[in-house]
């Protein structure tokens, strides 16, 4: 598979650990998220910032509104995306390219004394659905915070229509809960409704770096969602009580 050198080293450090946090090199995730047969990943440029905003306006116009409207400015890319001239900053840029032919635009956005990664946004060419490549983002965030040591990665899907979640629990996320109104959508023309969206999460760290509850902390209505989603993982009491 064809890919670029685009290692990106950040200066930034855990406030507790003081162990650096970098971006990922593009070439170090491709065999953990890999993609069809002519297609690549790249790290976006700055000469590409403003072809990126004219494709994520067209391929996904309902974010206008909401969160993640700030992908349809360039000044957000300009001032707040990681390039290999300006690595300190906290979102980064995944294109997957056919050819010369953009095809698809991933956005993270990391935590870096929390160690964690959010999946931002992740949209696909009309031209280019046919070939599965939104199936990967959830595998490729994975992949991004894998190579950078991060704790957990999560990311957010619409209850509007169920393929991003299909894709999430496909590459093993959990649902771990559904949050009202977190964001705004503009769900037909002149129409702008609060929406309904489902949280899936994945931890990258083995269990004995956790702190695990116990249900004698927890309200009634607490302990009965958490044995729900994580059943034997909470104590009774806490531990020497």
């Amino acid at each position: 598979m064809q890919t670029t050198d685009a290692h990106i080293q950040s200066g930034v450090l855990d406030a507790k650990s003081r162990e650096p946090t970098r971006w990922s090199d593009v070439t170090a995730i491709t065999a953990r998220a890999q993609l069809p047969d002519g297609y690549r990943y790249e790290a976006l440029a700055r000469a590409e910032i403003p072809a990126v905003v004219r494709a994520v306006r067209d391929w996904y116009p309902n974010i206008a509104v909401g969160n993640a409207s700030g992908h349809l400015d360039e000044r957000f890319y300009a001032e707040k995306v990681a390039f290999e001239d300006a690595p300190d900053r906290d979102f980064f840029v995944v294109l997957i390219k056919k050819g010369g032919e953009l095809a698809a635009v991933l956005s993270v956005v990391r935590e870096p004394v929390k160690k964690k990664l959010y999946g931002r946004i992740g949209v696909v060419s009309p031209m280019h659905r046919g070939m599965s490549l939104g199936d990967q983002f959830p595998a490729l965030a994975e992949a991004i915070g894998r190579d950078m040591g991060m704790g957990m990665v999560y990311g957010l899907a619409t209850l509007k229509v169920p393929h991003m979640q299909a894709k999430f629990e496909r590459w093993g996320f959990q649902l771990i809960g559904i949050i009202p109104g977190f964001d705004r959508e503009l769900v037909e023309p002149g129409v702008v409704k609060r929406v309904y969206e489902a949280i899936y999460a994945k931890v990258l760290v083995d269990e004995g770096d956790f702190l695990m509850p116990c249900y004698a902390d927890m309200t009634p209505r607490t302990a009965e969602l958490f044995a729900l989603l994580y059943p034997g993982k909470a104590t009774p009491s806490r531990q020497g009580s």
